[in-house]
């Protein structure tokens, strides 16, 4: 399966329904979505998680249930 573009809505519902968050790599500038049970991993907000996104020209790609984030 080809991954495709999603918005940041889809995210947030995808991310809801398997308990997922937002969340930044400690010492580093790289996000990802974590359980919050990494402790090389900070929850952040939804708000930060779109900032990253947006200074990084970075977005979420998705196929069958899994997201990535990638460069544009």
């Amino acid at each position: 399966m080809a991954m495709k573009e999603i918005s940041l809505v889809k995210a947030k519902d995808i991310a809801s329904k398997k308990g997922l968050k937002p969340g930044n790599v400690k010492g580093t500038n790289g996000i990802q979505f974590t359980k919050g049970k990494n402790d090389r991993i900070t929850t952040i907000s939804w708000d930060d998680f779109e900032k990253h996104l947006k200074t990084r020209k970075l977005s979420i790609y998705e196929s069958g249930g899994w997201m990535k984030i990638m460069k544009k």
